[in-house]
């Protein structure tokens, strides 16, 4: 069984495209949260990731967006982003967002957007943080999202976690170590790379492997300054920051 690990779409539906386009075949997609916010189509990209066995937790732009999170945290452009999307979305797609989990164990990962010590605000980028979240791991390995950098964290039996780099097109076996991983952003990539950025999970294989795809950065940005957006987030899609 195939599964893609997508996390920070953000309602980037030629992002999820591309992917979809690159990927091949797949059994299910597993989410790490913020699948809206940001971005020029909450509502199509919900209604395609909907349309397939979807499995998601919350992101702070989710729960921001079905009201269960205050935008006071948030700054204006992501504030602005947020409103404007609660205002697409029709009742039933907001109720869907306002359930989401903020964990969710699929089997022997658990999927998280921020870090299973503060779900939906921490920014598990640091060695204390995850050592944090890897003390409170239930499973082998855990999915995150929400920094939008992709990397691979390795639990190291007796010092501390170390973070490397997660390549691309390169299969990575899973073992015996736990690992804290974040496949990168679909639809606001911040490593420097506009290319959107995903993995897939095979079963069989016992692989996972991230991947980059080239999507229409140009349309999506058409069609954010046609409804207003803030020129600060049309921008940054083209510099990958």
């Amino acid at each position: 069984m195939k599964t893609l690990l997508l996390a920070d779409i953000h309602s980037n539906l030629e992002a999820l495209e591309a992917i979809f386009a690159d990927c091949g075949s797949f059994d299910q997609i597993w989410c790490m949260g913020d699948v809206v916010g940001y971005g020029p189509d909450p509502v199509k990209a919900l209604e395609v990731l909907r349309s397939h066995d979807f499995r998601c937790v919350s992101g702070n732009h989710d729960a921001a967006v079905a009201g269960v999170l205050s935008v006071e945290e948030f700054n204006h452009a992501a504030a602005w982003a947020a409103r404007w999307t609660a205002q697409q979305l029709g009742s039933e797609q907001l109720a869907f967002l306002r359930e989401l989990p903020l964990t969710r164990e699929e089997g022997p990962f658990t999927l998280v957007h921020g870090s299973l010590r503060a779900a939906l605000w921490e920014y598990l980028v640091s060695v204390e943080a995850a050592a944090a979240s890897l003390a409170l791991l239930n499973t082998s390995y855990c999915l995150v999202g929400h920094s939008h950098l992709p990397f691979i964290c390795r639990e190291q039996m007796g010092s501390a976690p170390r973070f490397t780099e997660f390549p691309e097109r390169e299969p990575m076996r899973l073992g015996e170590e736990r690992w804290v991983v974040n496949p990168g952003g679909v639809g606001q990539p911040r490593d420097g790379d506009s290319r959107s950025s995903y993995a897939i999970y095979d079963t069989e294989e016992g692989t996972i492997e991230r991947r980059r795809v080239v999507y229409d950065i140009s349309k999506t940005q058409r069609k954010m300054e046609l409804a207003g957006h803030p020129e600060s987030l049309i921008r940054r899609l083209e510099f990958g920051h």
